[in-house]
């Protein structure tokens, strides 16, 4: 196995490389014809690597890759998942290449989707093409590889419960998620779930003079500002009422447990030149970033933004505002209780709207099944130590439709650094943690080949 991973390893780095060059944005219809292209690529790369089946499968939005490989059907089935879609590129002048056109820098790989998701899920496709070859594989293996995860996913339910028999397994495995660091792994034990809503402002009929109206009617880029400022005291506590009714905290042994990991508070400070940090009150900086839930603005505008100056008192004013949530609460539950604040906190003179836009539950993954365990063996294996268990500030909202609808559990074995700058200008992925994906990836079938006898 090692022989064939390091003969072919140019190989594998410049059939991702190409994959990075197709600009699969889904977000933008504009970019829709390349998202086909990056699907293709995928069934292709499957196909090659020696799947059985290999195919594409439309939806009402983008397409979902399903690939599989049986070698008996008496041994167990891991169903991998991942995305081939990715962030809009914007802002492009922030970026030092272009975001499409893949470099290598500082043995990382500089490209949009390098480490969400395009890097790491290709590690499954090459680890599996390796067993392939090397005629390793110790069980069943299946991939669905979406192309609509960054917004939303809202096609991907309809696929799985319809293809129930099809998705059969016995476990999900998923490398959409960070380790601490190359030299300490991790695996996240779970997951953050979300409610992202659009908020819409609205004032006089017309945007106005400035001059002539301002002081007299409402401005409501003001109103929204103001309205967003009130979602959290001065203690970082978010002020909708029974927010928090659902939340389970976690015991001081298990808030003692996430502290034991890695965490140099200065480093992280420097790494993002901040002079300090902040949030809700009575947690650390690391327990602010994965068990407690947060609500953010993820964008605002109104009125004029463009060049040179316009005195104007825009009509209109416009928000993205997102929320992440962590287990017991319910993302639609929480959407709900969000509109029904923000509608409650407008001023008289403006009048609001507010559109949900997609979520999803929180996740958590048990420790003792079989398949945690040989995540846990695997990466001790391949890095010499063993990992440590953390959880993850981000969402993957389809972790639970999964468990709803296939009834499997998920393992979140991702080989990403939080510095990655995933969804940032100059995402990278390093060299270093795409080779060690392909590497690790093939212990862990041994490993849950093994414990699942």
């Amino acid at each position: 196995m090692q022989d064939y991973l390091e003969a072919n390893k140019g190989r594998f780095l410049d059939e991702l490389l190409d994959l990075l060059r197709i600009p699969s944005v889904s977000a933008d219809s504009k970019f829709k014809g390349d998202v086909r292209k990056a699907a293709e690529f995928v069934r292709e790369s499957l196909e090659k690597a020696g799947a059985d089946v290999a195919e594409i499968h439309e939806t009402k939005g983008h397409p979902i890759v399903y690939g599989e490989k049986i070698v008996d059907a008496s041994k167990p089935t891991v169903l991998v998942y991942g995305h081939y879609d990715v962030q809009p590129a914007d802002p492009y002048e922030l970026w030092t290449s272009p975001p499409f056109e893949p470099v290598i820098k500082d043995e990382k790989i500089y490209a949009r989707g390098s480490a969400d998701d395009k890097g790491q899920f290709f590690m499954h496709v090459k680890a599996f093409e390796a067993m392939m070859a090397t005629d390793s594989l110790p069980c069943n293996v299946k991939f669905m590889i979406e192309g609509e995860e960054e917004v939303g996913s809202d096609n991907l339910g309809t696929f799985v419960a319809a293809n129930r028999d099809k998705l059969k397994a016995d476990v999900i495995l998923i490398s959409d998620t960070a380790m601490i660091a190359n030299d300490v792994p991790s695996i996240d034990t779970g997951l953050r779930g979300l409610s992202y809503v659009e908020v819409e402002v609205t004032g006089p009929n017309r945007d106005l003079h400035s001059g002539v109206y301002g002081g007299a009617v409402a401005n409501p880029i003001n109103a929204l500002a103001k309205m967003i400022a009130s979602l959290h005291d001065e203690n970082g506590h978010i002020t909708i009422p029974n927010f928090y009714d659902d939340v389970i905290e976690l015991s001081a042994k298990e808030r003692a447990m996430l502290e034991a990991a890695p965490f140099e508070l200065e480093e992280y400070k420097s790494d993002l030149q901040i002079e300090d940090v902040q949030g809700e009150a009575g947690y650390t900086t690391r327990e602010r970033a994965s068990i407690r839930p947060t609500l953010d603005c993820n964008g605002i505008w109104g009125g004029y933004i463009g060049e040179g100056a316009k005195t104007v008192l825009p009509s209109k004013a416009y928000a993205k505002i997102s929320m992440r949530l962590v287990p017991n609460q319910d993302w639609n539950k929480i959407t709900e209780l969000f509109s029904k604040h923000f509608l409650s906190i407008a001023p008289k003179s403006v009048k609001v709207t507010v559109t949900p836009h997609h979520g999803g539950q929180p996740y958590l993954t048990p420790l003792e099944s079989a398949a945690y365990k040989a995540a846990e063996a695997a990466l001790a294996e391949s890095f010499g130590k063993k990992p440590v268990p953390t959880r993850g500030g981000g969402s993957i909202p389809i972790v639970a439709l999964f468990e709803k609808e296939l009834g499997l559990k998920t393992v979140l074995m991702g080989f990403g650094l939080d510095s990655d700058s995933i969804h940032s200008p100059n995402e990278h992925y390093g060299l270093f943690n795409f080779y060690k994906g392909i590497e690790t990836i093939p212990l862990f079938f041994k490993h849950f080949a093994e414990l699942s006898k």
